[in-house]
C-alpha cells in the first residue's frame, strides 16, 4: 500500500532519494549535469512529498516558491522498479494539492529531453510545454512545463 507523507528536504529518507536520483542524472545528462546541479539544492525546503510502499521510502517530490502565486515542482523520483505504477502521479498530485491548499495558483518545472518517461509523466498530468524560463532559457536539454491550479 502506498503512503505519502509530508515533510521538508531534512528528511533522511528524501535525501537518500534524492541521492539516487543525482546518480541517475548524472548518468543521463553527462557534462551536462553539473549545471543543472547547481540549481538543485534541497537545503530548508518546506515542502516535500516522500512516498512509501511497505514503509520503504520508493519516491519523492518538493517545490519551492517561484513567484508570489507559482510553485516550481523539483527533485521528482522514483525508484526504477516501481515506474508506471502510478506512484509519481499520486506525489506529483500531492504536491499539487498541498500548493492548491497554499493558495497558489500553478505550477512550473524543468525536465530534461532525457527523461522522457517524466516528459509523459507530465503531460499526462496537464503539464504544457512553455518557453525555457531563468536559468534554462537557451538550455537544449531542457524542457519547461506548466499546469494551473485553480
Amino acid at each position: 500500500m502506498l503512503r505519502l507523507i509530508r515533510t521538508s528536504s531534512d528528511n533522511p529518507d528524501f535525501r537518500a532519494l534524492v541521492q539516487l536520483l543525482d546518480h541517475e542524472l548524472g548518468a543521463r545528462d553527462g557534462a551536462d549535469h553539473a549545471f543543472y546541479a547547481q540549481f538543485n539544492k534541497v537545503e530548508a525546503i518546506k515542502h516535500t512529498v516522500v512516498a512509501y510502499q511497505h514503509d520503504e521510502p520508493v519516491g519523492c517530490g518538493t517545490f519551492k516558491e517561484f513567484t508570489g502565486e507559482l510553485v516550481e515542482i523539483k527533485r521528482m523520483y522514483m525508484q526504477p522498479a516501481l515506474r508506471g505504477q502510478g506512484v509519481a502521479a499520486s506525489v506529483l498530485t500531492e504536491l499539487e494539492q498541498w500548493a492548491r491548499e497554499l493558495h497558489y495558483r500553478g505550477c512550473v518545472l524543468e525536465t530534461g529531453m532525457k527523461q522522457p518517461e517524466a516528459i509523459r509523466l507530465y503531460e499526462r498530468s496537464g503539464y504544457q510545454r512553455i518557453p525555457n524560463y531563468g536559468q534554462y532559457v537557451g538550455g537544449e536539454n531542457s524542457v519547461c512545463m506548466q499546469k494551473g491550479l485553480i
